[in-house]
């Protein structure tokens, strides 16, 4: 596919208003068993997020899925300052409330997105990022890929046009070819990205890069960050 009928495609996309609800449904299958026979001992180990431990990730994740589901959307509530009220008002919890809240969360808050305007899918995502995060922190191989990997990737590109990054072509070997990130910027020839799909997450997620091989050409990393 050329270069410009890519953009021209990416340009015309169509948001999937369910498809945040088909991610973190197949996520939340996929996530709950690995939680529920992994040692508690594990949840204390330290992830890629700054600060936070497995348990952190999950009560940060759990709280702002059932936030959406209740409503509870005030100003500022996905910000760093909220987020760590959240996970500290969690520190006390039973390890157990916490993988329950998450399930609960990963099961019921994709109806809730569907019917908004679209600002929460990139909530969605970054649930996805995180278990994601502890499969990591587990060792756990693909961490930022498996059977849910084909949603997230048409999540991204919605989420990184959202967020203002500039226009990257990636070719990731996948089947339907070169995928289409990020916004037209005047004057300005599309990035380009090669390397496997997993690597195109950490990228726009800012996880970390170690023992990752790719190419990118035409822009630097921290332009591509969807979240700072």
């Amino acid at each position: 596919m050329a270069i410009r009928e890519a953009a021209v495609e990416a340009d015309a996309e169509v948001r999937d208003p369910w498809l945040p609800d088909r991610l973190l449904r197949i996520e939340r299958d996929a996530l709950l068993p690995l939680l529920r026979r992994t040692p508690e001992a594990a949840f204390g180990l330290r992830t890629a997020c700054p600060g936070w431990t497995v348990r952190d990730v999950l009560a940060h994740c759990g709280a702002a899925l059932v936030r959406i589901v209740e409503g509870r959307l005030e100003e500022g509530v996905f910000l760093p300052a909220a987020n760590a009220a959240d996970v500290a008002e969690r520190a006390d919890w039973p390890l157990a409330r916490i993988v329950d809240e998450l399930e609960r969360g990963l099961g019921e808050a994709g109806p809730v997105i569907a019917g908004g305007d679209g600002t929460l899918d990139a909530v969605a995502l970054g649930e996805w990022i995180h278990a994601g995060d502890v499969r990591a922190a587990f060792g756990e191989p693909g961490a930022y890929a498996g059977d849910s990997l084909p949603l997230a990737l048409p999540l991204l590109r919605m989420v990184s046009r959202k967020r203002d990054t500039p226009r990257l072509v990636a070719d990731t070997g996948g089947p339907g070819g070169p995928l289409v990130l990020g916004n037209e910027v005047p004057g300005r020839p599309p990035a380009r990205f090669r390397g496997d799909a997993a690597t195109l997450i950490r990228l726009y997620s800012g996880r970390p890069l170690v023992a990752t091989r790719y190419e990118l050409a035409g822009a630097a990393e921290a332009e591509l960050l969807v979240y700072r």
